[in-house]
């Protein structure tokens, strides 16, 4: 898995929601993330994903695709979950 990302967005990111795409990418590390397909722009499909980063639920717009056998993940804002996001995460990472 290969992460990658627009700098000039990266340092909006960090400035406005005060998370790094860096740091965002350790969201998909999380044995619990809840991914959603959230938006199709030009055939492009969009992604949510939730995830725990540090103790703290973490929303990450991405997109993906694969290439030469690898998957590739351009993530393209990171911000904290809302109230309703975090519980939507907390109830999916209950056991049964």
């Amino acid at each position: 898995m290969r992460f990658e990302w627009d700098e000039a967005k990266n340092r909006r990111n960090l400035a406005k929601h005060k998370i790094g795409l860096e740091t965002a990418k350790l969201v998909f590390e999380d044995s619990h993330a809840l991914s959603f397909q959230d938006l199709i722009v030009d055939g492009e499909e969009r992604w949510q994903t939730f995830g725990m980063i540090g103790g703290l639920v973490v929303m990450v717009a991405h997109t993906f695709w694969e290439e030469g056998g690898e998957e590739v993940i351009r993530l393209m804002s990171a911000r904290k979950a809302s109230s309703r996001e975090r519980k939507t995460y907390e109830a999916h990472k209950k056991p049964g």
